[in-house]
């Protein structure tokens, strides 16, 4: 995983559930075949609603498949999420959509735990909490980019930095690039 994320931000509110986050109509394609893998990266985040139901994307879509972006359905590497970012189901598709469309970084006040674990066991994305409601502060298409070593976020759209939470026990799993990575990196599975 990389130390630095940039690039716009997918601004998003509270709650956002693992069925917004890819609808179950989709869960029917293949993760591991590449082109259903891309599938999942062009309906991730498809659910989420609009701004006028309390949530301040507008009407921005994360992904758009015919859109080129080299190969990337989504031009955002960075979601800001309100509080139980990650709720609902506990599939491991969520974390993999987002990653798939070509998102690094999801920042939220707070994760359902499910979804929180997923991101870092599968080496999906690294989900970093915030302190702060950033929502407010963050607008999607922001520039914005994210030191994982020193839990900051730079909004270098308004110039301002705020400080997230550290990773924790977890940053060796997210440098390792995913649970099982790591494990054999400290010889508890067979290289």
């Amino acid at each position: 995983m990389d130390k630095t994320v940039r690039g716009p931000a997918y601004v998003v509110g509270d709650s956002v559930d693992t069925d917004q986050i890819i609808p179950a109509e989709h869960l029917v394609y293949s993760m591991t075949e590449p082109d259903e893998r891309r599938l999942y990266g062009c309906y991730a985040m498809s659910a989420v609603p609009p701004a006028g139901q309390g949530l301040p994307t507008g009407n921005t879509p994360f992904a758009d498949c015919d859109a080129d972006r080299e190969g990337l359905p989504s031009r955002f590497k960075v979601i800001v999420a309100g509080g139980n970012f990650g709720c609902g189901s506990s599939r491991e598709h969520a974390p993999f959509a987002i990653s798939e469309a070509g998102c690094r970084v999801v920042v939220a006040e707070s994760f359902a735990r499910i979804f929180f674990r997923n991101a870092v066991d599968g080496g999906f994305l690294v989900p970093i909490e915030s302190p702060q409601r950033l929502i407010d502060r963050i607008r999607t298409g922001d520039d914005v980019e994210v030191d994982v070593d020193s839990a900051t976020l730079t909004n270098h759209t308004t110039e301002e930095t705020f400080l997230l939470k550290p990773l924790g026990e977890v940053a060796e799993i997210v440098r390792a690039g995913s649970v099982f990575e790591y494990a054999r990196q400290k010889g508890l599975i067979p290289s």
